[in-house]
């Protein structure tokens, strides 16, 4: 459904009184809605990737719809138990962070501890370590940083012609020229940063401020272990950002990811996240096999009793979705019509405040 026919239809439920009987309703009671959200600006990433970076202030904004209607936010961990023992408090809400980017630390963490809302953390932990940027991450941005600029060919950062990068497909033509240059050469991950570094000597970007501003960084063992003992649970997300398709590798990715989070933290994780929302059926066994409880994936919906606990849905929040889209899915109403239902049977399953 277009966008803009969307959000007539929401505000005409919502003046119908539709959004309240659906969240007032035994359906929305039984069912969990997970959040999902990956980034918030540091500083103008939002405009570079507005599906990936909310600002500061809309994830206020987004708290304060939660505070101000009600909604009961739950450790993940809680809310799947109690979902699955079927006696959830009404409004019940999930909020999950993917990545486990340094924003998170410094930005998120003290709006939850204002608004004293629990939280899960996805961690992917190869780069955590290290205290440099996402190799792909920060080329991508410095590369979208001068998109007026010409980028002059670099063979030693595997770039063979000047190229305009105004353009998202030329950007994205470069940077893969510039992974495969990476690939083929069998770069380690500092080999990269010192690649990365040419690449903003050649745009004329400073990199040792980006590196100082921990612009597309993990957080660090320190950080993560200072937030696990201050509440803040750190769940799999893979070691490298990646879902292979052979088992053995793929084991290997909650191996390592595993370890690492014990390290830090202290505590076993037993939940999952998808990187960019990848699955396979194949993987569902495998990730049984190695003690993971539940798995999250980037497909919308809230969940409920019969949904495949290594398959649960989620709402991404993105700097496109308003306040009255967050609303929706909040109260369930979005959920159901992202589902197929329309207005009518909306009407039909809630003319009351009690069908399940």
């Amino acid at each position: 459904m277009p966008k803009r026919l969307r959000t007539g239809l929401l505000r005409t439920l919502k003046a119908a009184g539709l959004f309240d009987r659906v969240l007032a309703s035994n359906w929305r009671r039984s069912r969990l809605l997970i959040l999902c959200y990956h980034s918030i600006a540091l500083d103008d990433e939002n405009q570079w990737r507005p599906a990936q970076f909310l600002t500061p202030a809309r994830l206020r904004e987004r708290f304060e719809v939660l505070k101000r209607g009600g909604y009961r936010v739950l450790h993940l961990g809680e809310g799947l138990d109690r979902l699955q023992r079927e006696d959830l408090p009404p409004r019940s809400v999930v909020l999950t962070f993917d990545d486990g980017t340094y924003d998170f630390y410094e930005l998120v963490y003290p709006l939850l501890e204002e608004y004293q809302f629990p939280a899960t953390v996805y961690q992917t932990t190869h780069y955590c370590s290290r205290r440099i940027p996402i190799f792909s991450l920060i080329c991508s941005y410095m590369l979208w940083r001068k998109r007026h600029a010409l980028l002059p060919a670099t063979p030693s950062i595997g770039v063979t012609q000047d190229t305009l990068v105004a353009d998202v497909g030329a950007r994205e033509a470069v940077l893969q020229q510039i992974i495969s240059f990476t690939d083929q050469h069998h770069f380690s991950s500092e080999q990269k940063n010192d690649l990365a570094a040419e690449l903003a000597r050649v745009l004329g970007l400073n990199y040792p401020e980006l590196l100082m501003r921990r612009i597309a960084q993990l957080m660090t063992p320190e950080e993560i272990a200072q937030l696990s003992a201050a509440g803040i649970k750190f769940e799999l997300h893979t070691h490298r950002h990646r879902t292979p398709r052979d088992r053995d590798l793929f084991v290997r990715e909650i191996e390592d990811n595993r370890r690492a989070l014990e390290e830090m933290t202290g505590v076993r994780p037993a939940h999952f996240c998808y990187p960019s929302g990848d699955y396979d059926l194949k993987f569902l066994p495998w990730l049984a096999q190695n003690g993971v409880a539940s798995a999250t994936t980037c497909e919308g919906g809230l969940a409920s009793v019969t949904s495949q606990p290594l398959l649960l849905p989620r709402f991404i929040d993105t700097t496109g979705q308003t306040e009255l889209d967050f609303e929706s899915w909040l109260t369930g109403v979005g959920a159901l019509l992202s589902s197929g239902t329309n207005a009518s049977g909306l009407k039909r399953m809630f003319g009351t405040a009690s069908h399940r």
